[in-house]
């Protein structure tokens, strides 16, 4: 287990002091005058540690600028740009929010996000990103593994795949107007991958509540796949025991398989994948196998056709 590093020296000194501040005066929230979810966590009285010490998966390399994490996305429910969910995401109404859980589960049923929230204890992760397209970040989230969620809802010895889906809703995201993909979105992972202690459900990056373009209020982040995996703005969880048919999947089946796991030995048919672009540095690096977590999860694909099972 790598040594535990202070949140000062992984977060930015003015939101650590800030956070300090807050966590002094007792609030169980990370930033002040928060609305929404947040301020709904806030009332039920829902505590947070008092310091989010750095989980045992993070990685050690430089973060990527605060400012440059939430201005460049892939979110398409609000247009295809880099920029665009930043500039349209404002529309989205995070309070209040619920998430639907069906399928071969013991615990169906439409759970408020506090609700969701509430046993568990969240922390910092710093998880490297990767997306297809062939650039990468390096994001401090703030989540909790999604395996404690899902011993929650008791899934049955039916359910082989987890589905989540995320809000339909073209009068809050515009991008949905637009044909791009068959909506609403939806992505998938198998069981054993749902339950990785990779796997988490982040509510938050940087210390700061998740600003609504990065996926607000609640999203998936399984950091050896490739970002479109990390499905955002969860509204619903399918426990299924048939794979799941991701959006990319039924949009290009060819370039998009199941499990999108982070693999420089297997190119995008348009593209390779065999280096990457840090947002913030000029030169490429190389592509690291699962992104750098090939010790971690390598073992979920023993004996797979990683070419044939891309």
């Amino acid at each position: 287990m790598p040594n535990r590093i202070l949140p000062s020296e992984i977060t930015p000194e003015s939101v650590y002091r800030q956070r300090r501040r807050l966590m002094q005066a007792g609030l169980a929230v990370f930033g002040a005058g928060l609305t929404g979810a947040w301020a709904r966590l806030a009332e039920a009285k829902v505590s947070l540690p008092g310091d989010i010490a750095r989980s045992r998966f993070s990685t050690d390399e430089d973060l990527t600028p605060y400012d440059d994490v939430t201005t460049y996305n892939n979110f398409y429910e609000f247009g295809t740009g880099k920029g665009d969910p930043a500039e349209n995401a404002h529309r989205l109404q995070t309070d209040p929010w619920s998430v639907t859980v069906e399928g071969e589960c013991a615990r169906p049923g439409t759970y408020a996000l506090e609700d969701i929230l509430k046993p568990h204890a969240l922390e910092e992760r710093i998880y490297r990103l990767r997306c297809v397209e062939g650039w990468s970040m390096v994001i401090p989230w703030v989540g909790f593994p999604l395996g404690d969620l899902i011993k929650r809802l008791e899934p049955t010895n039916n359910a082989k795949y987890v589905e989540f889906q995320t809000l339909h809703d073209p009068e809050q995201m515009p991008g949905q107007r637009r044909r791009i993909l068959d909506w609403p979105y939806v992505e998938g992972l198998r069981m054993d991958e749902a339950m990785h202690p990779l796997t988490i459900l982040a509510v938050g990056l940087y210390g700061k509540v998740m600003p609504n373009q990065n996926g607000a209020p609640i999203r998936l982040v399984v950091p050896w796949k490739y970002g479109y995996k990390s499905i955002k703005s969860i509204v619903k969880i399918r426990f299924k025991e048939q794979q799941p048919v991701s959006s990319w999947m039924k949009a290009a089946s060819k370039e998009y398989g199941f499990y999108s796991n982070v693999n420089p030995n297997v190119d995008h048919p348009r593209w390779s994948q065999a280096r990457e672009r840090r947002i913030g540095e000029f030169l490429k690096r190389p592509t690291l196998m699962f992104n750098g977590y090939e010790e971690e999860v390598a073992g979920l694909y023993r004996g797979m056709d990683l070419r044939e099972h891309f």
